[in-house]
């Protein structure tokens, strides 16, 4: 198969900035303009100017799921890698490689993005045979919370830029959308209610817009190799439109991907 790299832009082009063999899934995109990508159980960084992927280091943590985010400083990567643990753990690398730091103590947790003040990583977790919610974990402590409950699901969990919000994918009674919560937990509201199935939501750094992905109607879970659309929508809240429909899914647009900028952001596609 290959991979196509792409980039969105707000007046609706798409370019592709590499296509590669095989499999490459969930790009960051960096302050330095460079992206970062999971491919064959490693962290892959495209520089702005690059034709092809360069490794990064990430030491024993060789088995890295696609949840991955830099930090708002620029200087580490939080990683998602089961090595070590048996079950996916969050760990902290800097971003030039080098050897993992153990961020969360109970797994399995799934890595997906920053607090905007660097102090608190958001993602994903199971804990005693419970549902998938969302934790926020402090990265010096350890210490996590969970900020969702009576969901059947929650996932894919993004902060907006001004750290007030919190957004998601949640389920319930069998219908997934977009939400929103505040980081203590309070204030959750549904941001989107259609017969799609909608998941990993991102807000744009400039507060103006978030960019999600959207399965066909009864799609269970976020497969890959499915027909999905890209949907934009205000951060304020209101109906959204699609911008782009291809061949994707898992490993399109997990992490945070949007352009420091915000003049656009960066997916995946597969195609046939």
């Amino acid at each position: 198969m290959k991979s196509e790299i792409c980039v969105w832009r707000h007046d609706g082009a798409i370019s592709v900035r590499l296509t590669c063999e095989g499999r490459v899934e969930a790009p960051n995109w960096c302050a330095d303009g460079a992206l970062l990508l999971n491919a064959e159980g490693r962290l892959w960084r495209l520089g702005p100017e690059a034709d092809r992927l360069a490794p990064v280091d990430t030491g024993f943590a060789t088995q890295l799921n696609n949840d991955h985010a830099p930090s708002p400083d620029g200087g580490h990567v939080a990683i998602s890698d089961k090595v070590e643990t048996g079950a996916s753990c969050v760990y902290l690398v800097p971003v030039a490689g080098g050897t993992p730091r153990r961020v969360t103590r109970a797994v399995p947790s799934w890595m997906h993005g920053w607090s905007p003040d660097g102090r608190q990583v958001v993602h994903a977790g199971a804990r005693g045979g419970g549902p998938v919610g969302i934790y926020l974990t402090d990265v010096e402590t350890g210490e996590e919370r969970c900020v969702t409950d009576a969901f059947d699901h929650a996932d894919g969990p993004d902060f907006s830029s001004d750290g007030t919000w919190i957004w998601f994918n949640g389920e319930r009674d069998g219908a997934v959308d977009i939400w929103r919560i505040r980081p203590d937990g309070t204030g959750e509201e549904r941001m989107t209610d259609g017969p799609g199935v909608d998941w990993f939501p991102h807000p744009s750094p400039d507060g103006r817009h978030v960019v999600h992905l959207r399965y066909p109607p009864g799609t269970e879970g976020h497969p890959a190799d499915r027909d999905v659309a890209l949907w934009l929508m205000p951060q304020t809240g209101g109906a959204g439109r699609e911008i782009a429909r291809f061949r994707g899914g898992q490993g399109s647009l997990n992490v945070p991907c949007w352009a420091p900028d915000g003049s656009g952001f960066a997916f995946i596609r597969y195609p046939a």
